[in-house]
């Protein structure tokens, strides 16, 4: 864990769960942009203190699957604005400088390919990322399972300066076909390299089990050297896991309240943060229940890392 490092915050929706903000199906996190904003900021705040140099804003579940159709095109374009000026005021208020990064999310349903519709997505990305315009620094494309999602986000993106981010997410479960796939069964290698062709600053993995992560890093790294050269060296990679237990392949997020593991602590889940660096992750953070007191962890290991290599120079 040595070099620069990009720390990124955690999971929004469970962290304000655990605050006691107003939390429930189908709203998610949306619910708190609704009935208590405060909360929002709360947890931006959690995160910057525990030394989160990127902040993501609370629009994943601002879409018709979340707050209904009727509720989004009322209020859609006012909850994202909401939650990208939280997002801003609580990066411009922080010790230490923080971007903010604009959650554009899967439109259809997280982890299901199969209900991708362009035509709607296109509408409801549209919509975000007007509201979210004015108060971030990166566009990041999470937890997106298919080329097509991340294609369309390109495409809606085109003439953005601003650095574009692709964070997809991978099928939690092995499959019979060798090496790390995109839960549309899609290999991580075309994925990454057709996401840098398309003008992904970063390519991130999310929202899934942090044992197949290490696979994909590598794969990503390797893949976006080999056919892309020195361009493909300098797009950043990274990777930011849930606590859930694995997915499987019907599952859409935030359908229900997915437990979370008990086996991914601070501790737990930095020996494997290790290893995506080990594997040429530039960008780490943590998705679904992935806490304050974790990224307070990757911190502290990467000054202290930091430290030890300045001592030997």
């Amino acid at each position: 864990m040595t070099g620069r490092t990009t720390l990124l915050d955690g999971g929004t929706g469970r962290e304000l769960m655990r605050l006691g903000a107003p939390f429930r199906q189908p709203e998610w996190s949306a619910l708190a942009l609704i009935e208590a904003p405060e909360y929002v900021t709360k947890v931006h705040r959690r995160f910057i203190d525990a030394g989160a140099e990127v902040i993501t804003t609370n629009s994943y579940a601002v879409v018709p699957f979340h707050i209904g159709a009727q509720r989004f095109d009322r209020d859609g374009l006012a909850l994202a604005e909401l939650a990208g000026s939280l997002a801003r005021a609580a990066a411009d208020g922080a010790p230490h400088p923080v971007r903010v990064a604009g959650s554009l999310p899967p439109v259809c349903g997280s982890y299901r390919p199969d209900l991708f519709d362009p035509a709607i997505a296109r509408q409801v990305l549209k919509v975000l990322i007007e509201a979210l315009g004015p108060y971030v620094n990166i566009w990041l494309s999470e937890t997106l399972s298919s080329e097509a999602e991340m294609a369309l986000a390109s495409e809606i993106l085109e003439g953005d300066e601003r650095p574009w981010w692709v964070s997809y997410t991978l099928i939690d479960e092995p499959i019979r076909v060798p090496g790390a796939h995109l839960r549309s069964g899609e290999p991580v290698a075309s994925a990454v390299v057709h996401a840098a062709r398309r003008g992904a600053d970063a390519v991130l993995f999310n929202c899934c089990q942090p044992e197949v992560i290490g696979e994909a890093v590598a794969a990503a790294r390797q893949a976006l050297h080999a056919e892309l050269g020195a361009a493909g060296d300098g797009v950043l990679v990274g990777a930011y896991a849930n606590a859930f237990a694995p997915q499987p392949p019907t599952a859409r997020a935030n359908d229900s309240l997915s437990e979370l593991r008990n086996d991914l602590g601070p501790t737990e889940y930095l020996r494997w943060v290790r290893q995506w660096l080990d594997n040429g992750a530039e960008i780490v953070g943590g998705c679904c229940g992935v806490g304050p007191e974790h990224i307070a962890a990757m911190r502290d290991a990467l000054r202290n890392d930091s430290k030890r290599s300045g001592d030997r120079h």
